[in-house]
């Protein structure tokens, strides 16, 4: 049904290129058969059913409404501008010189449209009432006001960031670029707004150099939060699928809508009673009601001492076939609902008997929930499917497009190449920078997130193939209702770490796993989950499909590990300059390296005494170098010629371009270094094989002779660091 004419614009009387034009048509966009399309006159452009729109992309951003726009000439330019950018080959746009060339996706058009409608607004409240009038100080004023924050009595209190500011710019640059287009009304055409800067420039977005700012998510946030993730995903999530298999059954029971239930009959009170005596007869406790719906009772009259007060009498009553106990049958029921209060008590109906777990600090075992209302059970299990969404997100660094893409079955059979290690794949899509539809696209990841997937599968309320995984969420608000409950006394109870306060997004998750992987291969995820598994599943993903969405992770990741060998080697060389020196059997030659990139500084010093050198000069210095460092769990690995690696002698691989930091005898390696950084893994490695050598037997000679040498060495590499670094002296071997 097309919208009345009171509900359309006439664009016909401007003359408007697009005026009657079928928007989807034009735009390239495909709807199902029967869908209502939008049309250029229409002041509601509704795009809801457009096949092939990102999961992501909310609702309230499919709908172009224009009505926010009072005049309509500026309602007619807000149509033909949106248009231009939806359509930029059509020969009304195509001759404009500063036009876009490329198609705008509904998402940023739809920003484009909201600015828009917002500088309008802005200028009907000043009596501006034509375009023409605009001019430089018109233009300085619209960002002073989308630059800052003020309170209600106009008092600055804050400063928007770069991309409101950037938004505000681009729709004055926009009605400059595209004002041949207009038909109704346009901008002078000699306005020049910020000289002809873009709006990047005006808005002063920040140049990219600096390269990725999203933070990590900080350590004292991801160890409780990951931990309780895994805890809720492993240990809780097979009894919340039952759980909520429970609701499920049980569905009918709470509804009132069930079919087949009567108000009235002759033998009601003979029906409840015979119920009342099975609840008895199977000491089941009477269903309890929620705190809410004890309010209401008491708000209408009940005493708060009345034992009835808490009973669920609605539930009684769907079990004996009624929709619901009314007041009037209360007296004649009221003893033998006492009776039966006093015989099995009242509880909360689901989770009554809840089955041991291990609590998640090691105290011990407990029930892995106390007995729920249902609006608690429900709110139960969509912690456990946010548990799963945190622990996907942070082992396989899926955008939150990519994530919202899943669909039920997207788990790939699992394979397994060699005897005993398997391979996990799933399948979604890549949506960011992709044609309408997305491109299909597969991810190799660790277990845990393949198992988190089969949990989310089991929680669907309609587990049917195809149907979306988790669809669109807000995982700020997810994340939220999580920490406050692993933070209540729920968590607490089930021995959970508390999460503190802090910003943890999906983009976060995405970024401290690939600085997790280039930075700190032992790092916080490590404490919870092999961190090798994650980056040979990652670089499997890779190899698969080169192009696809995990060599973009890959290309983030090789770019943090260059920039932490580089941090690294700079660093040592300061401790070289500072005379703390490397120790292990590679130390001579790193020594050497460093003292002649010393001695060539020097030399230039010299030559020019003004030239005083930075970092980013030594780095240069340095970077071949950096280059061949690879970290091991307790050592540098200078891997400068692979003739020389103990690693790859040992593996009989000497032609290998890498080493084999699993092999490594960083003690015997002629190109392995010692640092102070790792004289505390040589401590605990020396403590604990101390601790071995007291608990072996007379008999057990081999065993201590193994172990003896063992510490004896772990012992020299100690004592080669406090040398080096000038330390205090650590005790003889036994």
């Amino acid at each position: 049904m097309r919208p009345s004419t009171d509900a359309r614009e006439h664009c016909d009387e401007f003359g408007s290129p697009f005026a009657g034009a079928d928007v989807c048509e034009l735009a390239g966009l495909a709807l199902p058969e029967g869908t209502e399309r939008p049309r250029f006159d229409d002041h509601l452009w509704n795009f809801t059913e457009v096949i092939g729109l990102p999961v992501h992309l909310p609702l309230a951003n499919r709908r172009f409404g224009f009505t926010g726009i009072s005049d309509p000439r500026w309602r007619l330019v807000a149509k033909e501008l949106i248009m231009a950018m939806l359509v930029p080959h059509h020969p009304a746009v195509a001759p404009l010189p500063r036009a876009y060339r490329t198609p705008l996706h509904l998402s940023s058009s739809i920003g484009r449209l909201h600015e828009l409608t917002r500088f309008f607004i802005w200028l009907d409240r000043r009596n501006v009432t034509s375009l023409t009038v605009i001019d430089t100080h018109l233009c300085e004023a619209y960002l002073h006001l989308r630059r800052y924050v003020t309170d209600d009595d106009g008092i600055v209190v804050g400063e928007q960031g770069h991309a409101v500011r950037r938004a505000a710019a681009q729709i004055v640059v926009d009605l400059v670029n595209y004002r041949e287009l207009f038909t109704a009304d346009r901008v002078s055409v000699d306005l020049r707004p910020w000289g002809g800067a873009t709006a990047s420039a005006v808005a002063e977005m920040p140049c990219g150099r600096q390269g990725n700012t999203t933070p990590a998510v900080a350590d004292e946030i991801l160890r409780p939060l990951l931990t309780a993730a895994l805890h809720l995903v492993q240990t809780l999530g097979p009894h919340a699928v039952d759980l909520n298999e429970e609701m499920r059954r049980t569905e009918t029971v709470s509804s009132q809508i069930k079919a087949g239930l009567r108000h009235s009959t002759l033998t009601a009170f003979d029906d409840i009673r015979e119920v009342l005596a099975e609840y008895t007869r199977t000491d089941t406790p009477l269903p309890m009601l929620e705190d809410h719906d004890i309010d209401r009772r008491v708000a209408k009259g009940w005493s708060a001492e009345d034992p009835l007060l808490p009973v669920a009498t609605g539930i009684i009553a769907r079990h004996a076939g009624y929709s619901q106990l009314w007041p009037k049958w209360l007296p004649a029921l009221r003893e033998p609902l006492l009776a039966a209060v006093e015989s099995v008590g009242v509880e909360k109906v689901f989770a009554r008997n809840a089955t041991a777990v291990p609590a998640a600090d090691g105290s011990g075992n407990l029930s892995w929930t106390l007995p729920l209302h249902r609006s608690q059970a429900v709110g139960l299990v969509g912690v456990v499917r946010t548990a799963a969404i945190t622990v996907l997100a942070a082992t396989s660094g899926m955008r939150a497009s990519e994530l919202m893409e899943l669909r039920v079955g997207c788990r790939r059979p699992t394979e397994e190449p060699v005897p005993g290690l398997r391979r996990f794949r799933i399948a979604s899509k890549i949506v960011k920078g992709q044609p309408l539809g997305g491109t299909d696209d597969e991810w190799i990841v660790i277990e845990p997130a393949y198992r988190a997937i089969e949990l989310a599968e089991q929680l669907h309320e309609d587990p049917r193939d195809g149907e979306l995984l988790f669809g669109r969420f807000a995982f700020d608000i997810r994340y939220i209702w999580f920490r406050n409950w692993v933070n209540s006394p729920a968590g607490t109870r089930l021995g959970l770490a508390r999460v503190p306060d802090g910003p943890a997004t999906l983009r976060m998750f995405r970024r401290t796993l690939s600085l997790e992987m280039g930075y700190r291969p032992g790092g916080v995820l490590a404490s919870k989950i092999h961190m090798k598994h994650c980056v040979v599943a990652t670089t499997e993903g890779y190899l698969s499909k080169p192009g696809g969405a995990q060599a973009e992770l890959l290309a983030e990741v090789n770019k943090n590990e260059a920039d932490r060998n580089l941090e690294l080697v700079l660093a040592e060389f300061r401790n070289y300059q500072n005379g703390i020196l490397p120790a292990g059997p590679g130390a001579r030659s790193l020594t050497e390296f460093f003292a002649s990139i010393d001695a060539a500084l020097n030399t230039e010093s010299v030559a020019a005494p003004k030239l005083q050198r930075n970092d980013r000069d030594i780095l240069n210095l340095l970077s071949k170098r950096a280059k061949v460092l690879h970290l091991g769990p307790a050592n540098y690995c200078w891997f400068t010629d692979p003739s020389r690696a103990l690693c790859l002698k040992l593996a009989g691989t000497p032609t290998a371009t890498k080493p084999m930091i699993g092999m490594c005898d960083s003690a015997r390696c002629p190109q392995a270094t010692h640092h102070p950084t790792h004289r505390e893994v040589w401590v605990e490695h020396a403590q604990r094989t101390e601790t071995f050598l007291g608990q072996l037997g007379k008999t057990r000679t081999t065993e201590r002779e193994r172990l003896s040498a063992d510490y004896t060495r772990a012992l020299r590499v100690i004592t080669e660091i406090d040398a080096a670094t000038a330390s205090t002296p650590v005790k003889e071997a036994p």
